[in-house]
């Protein structure tokens, strides 16, 4: 026998003659559940919200004041203005390594989001849900290992003299390749290195979107004699327009970033053909004791990012499908 009570009935016609029926009966221990899971959410918000504002907008706050000022840590600050900013505009190494920057980031958010979606739908259609998640697991591991480290073992790794890779070069007959002593070798090899580590994650979040694209959609154009490439360009590939959209953001954003690689493999050279905005950001500011100047550095960095952020969104508007 059940112990819920059920609830009164009510009389034929009581509603028509004025007579309100019962409300439901709520059980107290309801409301303290519903009070404690609302009060563990916004517990979480606030802690995440209070992690962005330590970590990301307090820091952000301090380098734009501090980009007003002239500051070697040892005397006091003083007062520069738009100085910092006037000096990065006429600065010529500067501005050289924001140029290095963007064409390293347009080059690796090219290759990352070509490889992935190309190892994605390889891997979807070719592969069982085991495929799937064995080389799901396997491209993601490189995203795993510290960058410092895979730095390193990538800079033995492409050693002009004592490399493996040219070892094994001089084996099958051809000379040394200077990887990381060329300009263009040093920056074609850091870029490959950054989409070796990297593709992982487009190669996930793309086959997730492909497994999630309608199948009767798919059917459908199976059935109007529309061929695998057709089907690709035509169909998958617009429908997993936001997931693209949201992968070359991300890519972007990292790439402008760019610093463990090029610093540990060939300390911005040779040269400078390797040093990006970061790096240089980093010896304004911790060698050569500038801060004031390093944040403004950073500063123009960041408008960058927005800006060019921004103008991905803008010109999703129109190759962008929201289902």
């Amino acid at each position: 026998m059940s112990a819920t009570a059920s609830p009164p009935r009510v009389a034929p016609g009581a509603a028509s003659r004025g007579v309100k029926p019962p409300r439901p009966v709520r059980r107290p221990g309801a409301r303290r559940t519903a009070r404690r899971e609302a009060t563990f959410g916004f517990a979480m918000i606030g802690l995440a919200m209070l992690f962005v504002t330590v970590f990301t907008f307090l820091p952000i706050l301090a380098s734009l004041g501090l980009s007003f000022f002239d500051w070697d840590v040892i005397s006091p600050p003083t007062w520069a203005g738009l100085g910092n900013y006037e000096r990065f505009f006429s600065d010529g190494p500067v501005l050289q390594s924001f140029g290095v920057t963007i064409c390293m980031a347009l080059a690796i958010v090219v290759l990352q989001l070509s490889l992935g979606l190309f190892l994605a739908v390889l891997v979807n259609q070719r592969t069982s849900t085991f495929g799937r998640t064995f080389f799901r697991t396997a491209f993601y591991l490189p995203l795993l290992a510290s960058t410092a480290a895979v730095a390193i073992f990538m800079g033995y790794l492409f050693d002009n003299k004592f490399g493996a890779i040219n070892y094994y070069l001089n084996l099958l007959g051809f000379s040394n390749v200077p990887w990381l002593t060329s300009p263009f070798g040093a920056q074609v090899t850091i870029v490959l290195i950054v989409v070796w580590q990297q593709v992982g994650f487009t190669f996930v979040l793309f086959v997730s979107a492909l497994m999630a694209v309608p199948t009767d959609v798919l059917e459908a154009s199976s059935i109007d004699g529309a061929g695998p490439l057709r089907t690709l360009f035509r169909i998958k590939i617009p429908l997993i327009s936001p997931t693209i959209l949201f992968a070359a953001v991300i890519a972007l954003i990292n790439a402008m970033q760019l610093f463990d690689q090029p610093y540990i493999m060939t300390k911005g050279g040779p040269g400078t053909a390797t040093t990006t905005a970061t790096i240089s950001m980093y010896q304004t500011g911790f060698q050569n004791l500038q801060f004031g100047y390093s944040s403004a550095i950073a500063i123009v960095l960041l408008l960058l990012i927005l800006a060019i952020t921004g103008l991905q969104f803008l010109a999703s508007r129109k190759v962008v499908f929201y289902q």
